[in-house]
């Protein structure tokens, strides 16, 4: 489904992190959300490659990276310790600086890579999400019902891992049809979705896809507050695009509350539910290509 790209496996400090890589041009990192791979942006990355090199990662534990153990703290799955990957697998490519477009937990391991890493990233997109801090300080009976996951994915070892293995195929398919705005999978290539499939009934992926939420509820906030008293935010330009007919235009200011953590924030809501490179793929290579263009 990404035919000009060219697979490739990186080794990050005993971590293989798997890419795809296509384009020539200034260099843009694309990272998936849960629960899929980098195959999430096969509408949406062949349209920047005449522009940019473009770079498509999966995440430590998802897709064909490598699932690193667990740890007590979580902080294996920190997302710190994922946009080190990500640093790592860029400069591995050749590039130290680079601009960063991510979805849903992508979205929030840019948005670390963006504290941690400023020197890195030149501008940054980030797709359906407020930041981690604010949904934890914000909860009310909406988000626990909208969000649910994030508490039933932290459940400590092994509930979830054990209910959602009876049957992952359905699982993954009930979240996309769940966060999506059409009342099924149509809005997405079948062929896409066996791929996420296939990664995603391995129940190692299903293990660290936990911890990545458990870290979310965890040392992650740690990070995060720790920040915020410091009074670091995300200095790059930042577009923020949001699925008009989903959870998070609903329930926030989404271009307010990102002006809380970051100082130069522009962005719209885009037709569709959660998956805005599948369900809105040329609104959101328009808006990508325009905000990346701008140098």
């Amino acid at each position: 489904m990404l035919e000009t790209f060219e697979d490739q496996d990186v080794d990050v400090a005993g971590t293989r992190i798997h890419a795809a890589v296509a384009g020539d041009g200034p260099p843009v990192l694309l990272l998936h959300g849960y629960p899929q791979t980098h195959l999430m942006w096969h509408r949406v990355a062949p349209g920047l490659t005449d522009r940019h090199t473009v770079v498509l990662s999966d995440l430590r534990g998802y897709g064909d990276s490598s699932r690193p153990a667990s740890s007590a703290d979580h902080a294996s799955y920190s997302k710190r310790v994922m946009a080190e990957d990500q640093v790592g697998l860029m400069r591995a490519l050749g590039f130290d600086s680079f601009a960063v477009v991510g979805h849903d937990r992508g979205a929030r391991v840019a948005h670390r890579l963006c504290l941690d890493r400023p020197e890195a990233v030149t501008r940054v997109a980030l797709l359906d999400i407020v930041p981690t801090r604010h949904v934890f300080g914000h909860v009310d009976r909406a988000l626990a019902q909208a969000y649910y996951h994030w508490f039933f994915l932290a459940q400590e070892p092994d509930l979830p891992e054990r209910l959602i293995g009876g049957d992952p195929g359905y699982f993954l398919r009930r979240k996309l049809a769940q966060w999506s705005a059409g009342s099924g999978t149509e809005a997405f290539d079948p062929a896409a979705v066996e791929e996420y499939v296939r990664c995603f009934a391995d129940p190692e992926v299903v293990r660290a896809s936990c911890e990545d939420y458990r870290a979310g509820a965890s040392i992650d906030l740690e990070h995060d507050e720790a920040d915020a008293a410091a009074g670091l935010r995300v200095e790059c330009p930042a577009l923020v695009l949001w699925g008009g007919e989903g959870f998070v235009g609903r329930a926030y200011d989404v271009l307010e509350v990102w002006r809380g953590y970051a100082a130069d924030v522009r962005g719209q809501a885009l037709p569709g539910g959660h998956f805005l490179a599948e369900e809105a793929p040329e609104d959101t290579l328009a808006a990508l290509r325009e905000f990346l263009g701008r140098g």
